[in-house]
C-alpha cells in the first residue's frame, strides 16, 4: 500500500481541509495545557494539590479539597478517551506523511504511552504514590513534544506543492 508520502500529492482543498483540522486540534490542545497551567498544576507541589488538596494550609490563596473517586474516574476516564482519539488522529496524518518509519512509529506510539502513564499516574497518585507526580510531569512534556513535533511535521508536509506521482 503507497501511504507513505500521501500528504504531498492530496489536493490542494484536502489540503487545506487537513490543515485546518490540525490547527483546530492544535488549539484545543494547547487551550488545556492553559488551563493546567492556571490550575498550578505545572509543577510537582501543584500537581498533588490540585489531586489532594490543600486543607491543612490555612495561609493557601485558594482553598482545594481533595478529589473524590467518582470525580478522578471521570478525569482519568473522559481525558484517556479524549487524547486517544487526538493522537490517533494526529498518528493517522502521521502515517501519510514522508518520515523515516522510526521517526513515524516514535510520533504515533509514544504519546499512547504517555496518556497511559500521564493519566494512571494521576490516579496512582490521588491513591497515595506521591512519587508519580515526577511520572505526570514527565510523560506530560513528551506528550507535549510529541504532539507539536507531529503536527509541526503534519502541517510542513501540507504546506509543500503538490507533488505528482508517475
Amino acid at each position: 500500500m503507497g501511504y507513505d508520502g500521501l500528504l504531498l500529492t492530496l489536493p490542494k482543498g484536502i489540503k487545506w481541509f487537513v490543515a485546518t483540522f490540525v490547527l483546530v486540534l492544535s488549539i484545543g490542545f494547547y487551550t488545556g495545557l492553559l488551563f493546567v497551567s492556571e490550575t498550578s498544576t505545572a509543577s510537582p507541589h501543584g500537581i498533588v494539590e490540585n489531586y489532594l488538596g490543600n486543607e491543612e494550609d490555612e495561609e493557601a490563596e485558594v482553598m482545594k479539597f481533595k478529589k473524590g473517586e467518582r470525580e478522578m474516574l471521570t478525569i482519568i476516564h473522559t481525558h484517556i478517551l479524549s487524547m486517544s482519539l487526538i493522537f490517533f488522529l494526529l498518528g493517522g496524518l502521521v502515517w501519510l506523511a514522508k518520515l523515516s518509519h522510526k521517526l513515524k512509529m516514535f510520533l504515533t506510539i509514544e504519546p499512547f504511552l504517555s496518556v497511559i502513564l500521564t493519566f494512571g499516574g494521576i490516579y496512582l497518585m490521588w491513591s497515595g504514590l506521591l512519587w508519580m507526580k515526577y511520572v505526570v510531569i514527565l510523560s506530560g512534556i513528551l506528550m507535549t513534544l510529541t504532539f507539536s513535533v507531529a503536527a509541526l511535521l503534519v502541517l510542513y508536509q501540507l504546506c509543500k506543492k503538490t507533488v505528482t506521482v508517475n
